[in-house]
């Protein structure tokens, strides 16, 4: 399952500048308004035919500008930043995540996917209850999971003395 997080992280061009400027709460909150954008977008093509699309490729180019749009944060104390420097941690290779972190992420992970089915076939039949329900069904693992990051970087921390930014 890390090969997927990784891959996800070379495509949105994580370097380490982009990472810390992640860990500001501003981007991590603003970044929940992400899967409501998009299934608000996919609807639009009832609204706006074609025009969907443009909608599409705006959240698209939000969703990939989010972790660059706001300046690294003062403290790295909020449980937003030690959420992402703990996901940080986790996509290191060199880092040895213990066990349990490993595996809760990967069921947060999963418990993903029934969510999404459900927010897909909302999309598709352009059911307003499915959808909303699909979104929360979607959203409540992936916090649970910035959750468990934030247990990850605490443990960490703990273990190493270490810390992933000079703030």
């Amino acid at each position: 399952m890390s090969g997927v997080y990784r891959i996800a992280e070379r495509l949105m061009g994580m370097s380490e500048t982009v990472w810390l400027r992640h860990a500001n709460p501003w981007s991590v909150y603003s970044r929940f308004s992400m899967l409501p954008l998009l299934a608000m977008a996919i609807w639009s093509r009832v609204w706006i035919g074609a025009w969907a699309l443009a909608v599409l490729a705006v959240v698209l180019f939000w969703v990939w500008i989010n972790p660059r749009a706001f300046p690294p944060p003062a403290s790295l104390d909020s449980w937003a930043a030690r959420g992402v420097l703990g996901e940080r941690v986790f996509l290191d290779r060199r880092a040895d995540v213990p066990a349990h972190h490993r595996v809760w992420a990967a069921l947060l992970s999963a418990a993903t996917l029934p969510g999404a089915l459900v927010l897909a076939v909302g999309l598709w039949r352009l059911d307003p209850a499915w959808t909303v329900f699909g979104t929360v069904l979607t959203m409540v693992p992936k916090i649970w999971f910035v959750d468990r990051m934030v247990w990850l970087y605490d443990d960490w921390l703990r273990e190493t003395g270490k810390d992933l930014g000079d703030v």
